[in-house]
């Protein structure tokens, strides 16, 4: 009797267990059709598996600042026309605050047609052109107007793919780009990942094309370097605020705070 008990008590623990460990990139590459249909191949069984991790509205409704540092480690998901998918890990970012904030677009709480996607619900993609030419993404956060610029990513999967995009979206011939040279800043990364204006105010919760799932071995606070904002010009006090955020040491960052890291080892 004994052990039909521990039998029993081990099956209902089978049965309640309903989440899927976390899925990275080099799984995806692994997975080979028509290979051995047993669950772990299986492609359907993956498919599963990344659905069920995908991050939901919960996380995106954070505040600003929070979600700026939550992102870090977090796996962007762009999936082409094509059926190819594209991954990468999010290690560069920047809060926008809203209202109060002077380099904000959403400065003094005045909502366009441009910024619209800034008031909408958290996860919602703020994507606005820069130079008539190039594009920057955003997610928008709690708070009326406030959204995280996605400045870096660390290329995960689809690299080749990558390297296309950002070929197309160049008119003159270049040089083979390196892996870190792919998506080390918010322009580079748009054009990596092949989004455009099509994509604002799209719900990474809902939409097919594009969404986040976890990472793994997230950082903790003494990975993450706080320093100011890239490219603010005159706007006083909150070109100076420590608004964005980056893991130290990861080599795929845009720009580097040497004196703050220096501060930090310290």
């Amino acid at each position: 009797m004994p052990r039909k008990r521990k039998l029993l008590a081990q099956l209902s623990a089978l049965q309640n267990t309903t989440s899927f460990p976390q899925i990275c990139a080099v799984e995806q590459l692994n997975t080979t059709p028509g290979a051995n249909p047993s669950p772990k191949s299986s492609k359907y069984f993956v498919i599963e598996k990344e659905k069920s991790a995908q991050l939901q509205e919960d996380f995106f409704n954070q505040p600003c600042v929070n979600l700026a540092k939550s992102f870090l480690g977090q796996i962007l998901v762009r999936k082409l026309p094509d059926g190819r998918e594209l991954w990468g890990r999010i290690v560069e970012t920047e809060a926008y605050l809203g209202g109060e904030d002077e380099a904000s677009h959403s400065k003094g709480g005045k909502q366009t047609q441009r910024n619209a996607a800034m008031f909408m619900k958290p996860g919602t993609l703020y994507v606005y052109q820069i130079y008539g030419i190039y594009f920057c993404m955003n997610v928008s956060s709690q708070g009326d107007g406030a959204a995280v610029l996605l400045r870096s990513l660390e290329p995960l999967q689809g690299l080749d793919a990558m390297r296309e995009l950002r070929r197309a979206s160049r008119k003159t011939p270049s040089r083979l780009l390196k892996d870190w040279q792919l998506c080390n800043g918010p322009s580079k990364l748009c054009q990596a990942f092949g989004i455009d204006k099509a994509f604002d105010q799209r719900d990474l919760t809902q939409d097919a094309a594009i969404w986040m799932v976890p990472g793994q071995d997230l950082p903790g606070e003494q990975d993450v370097v706080a320093t100011t904002r890239i490219g603010i010009g005159n706007r006083g006090e909150w070109a100076q605020k420590p608004l964005r955020f980056y893991l130290r040491g990861n080599r795929f960052v845009s720009v580097v705070d040497k004196k703050m890291e220096r501060e930090m080892a310290a």
